[in-house]
C-alpha cells in the first residue's frame, strides 16, 4: 500500500489533502504539535495514523518516520505542509526569535522531513522511488511586504529548496514538486491577526474569491500520483490568477 505523510496534517490543506489521499487508496500518517484531538479525529475518520511531532525538532522528526514505518510501512509520499505565520508587522518591528521561529518550522522542518523520507525512498539506499510535495506559498512571489516579508523570504527557500533537492535526487527514484498557494479559507489566518483578510484579498484575486482548502489538496495528491510521473522541480500556482 502507499504510505503519505501529511506534516501539519490536522487541520486546513493538510487535513484536506489527507482526507483525498485516503479517498485515493494511501495509508495516511496525520502529524500534528499541538491539535491532538483533531488529528486523531481524522485518523479515524480515514482509518489513518496520528502522530505528535515538531518537525522543527530533529528527535521529533526521526520518531515520526519510524513510527510511521512500524505502523504503516515505507513512506512513498511526503507532502511538507506544516508551516506558520504570525501577526503583520513590516520588517523593523520583527524580533529575533520570531523570524528564528519561522524558518525553524517552515523551512528546517521541510529539510528534515525531506531527509527521512529520502532515506527511505531513494534507489541509492535501498528504496523504490517517492514524491514529495512542499507547500509553499505564492507570497514568495509577491514578498509579503508591510505583513510577513519574514514568512515570504522562508517559502522562497522553499522554492529553491524544491528545486534544488529535485535535481539531487531525480535520478535515485524520487520527484520533488511545490504548490504555492494564494489566500485560502483555513484558520492560519487568525494567528495573523487579521482574519477578515480572507475575504478581502481573496476578492482582489483575478477570480474574485479566496480558494478552498480542497482546490489546493488535489493539486497536492495529483502531484505525488504517478499521473504527475514526469514532473519534477515545479512551482505550481494554485492562486486564483495572482
Amino acid at each position: 500500500m502507499k504510505v503519505m505523510i501529511v506534516t501539519g496534517g490536522g487541520r486546513g490543506i493538510g487535513a484536506a489533502t489527507a482526507r483525498l489521499a485516503a479517498a485515493e487508496g494511501y495509508a495516511v500518517a496525520v502529524n500534528y504539535v499541538r491539535d491532538r484531538d483533531a488529528a486523531e479525529r481524522l485518523a479515524r475518520e480515514i482509518g489513518g495514523l496520528a502522530v505528535q511531532a515538531d518537525v522543527a525538532v530533529e528527535e521529533d522528526v526521526v520518531r515520526l518516520f519510524a513510527e510511521v514505518d512500524r505502523s504503516l510501512g515505507k513512506v512513498s509520499a511526503l507532502v511538507n505542509n506544516a508551516g506558520v505565520v504570525d501577526r503583520g508587522t513590516r520588517v523593523e518591528g520583527m524580533t529575533g526569535v520570531r523570524i528564528a521561529r519561522m524558518f525553524a518550522i517552515n523551512v528546517t522542518g521541510s529539510f528534515l522531513c525531506a531527509r527521512e523520507a529520502i532515506r527511505r525512498m531513494s534507489t541509492r539506499h535501498g528504496g523504490s522511488g517517492g514524491s514529495i510535495v512542499n507547500v509553499s506559498s505564492i507570497a514568495a512571489k509577491l514578498g509579503g511586504s508591510g505583513e510577513y516579508v519574514d514568512y515570504a523570504a522562508s517559502k522562497g527557500a522553499i522554492d529553491t529548496f524544491t528545486v534544488g533537492l529535485a535535481r539531487e535526487v531525480g535520478a535515485e527514484g524520487i520527484r520533488v514538486n511545490a504548490v504555492r498557494p494564494g489566500i485560502i479559507r483555513t484558520e492560519i489566518h487568525v494567528a495573523s491577526g487579521d482574519p477578515a483578510r480572507v475575504d478581502r484579498i481573496g476578492a482582489a484575486a483575478p477570480l474574485g474569491r479566496a480558494g478552498d482548502p480542497e482546490e489546493v489538496a488535489r493539486l497536492i495528491v495529483w502531484l505525488a500520483s504517478d499521473e504527475a510521473s514526469y514532473m519534477s522541480g515545479a512551482l505550481v500556482d494554485v492562486s486564483g490568477g495572482r
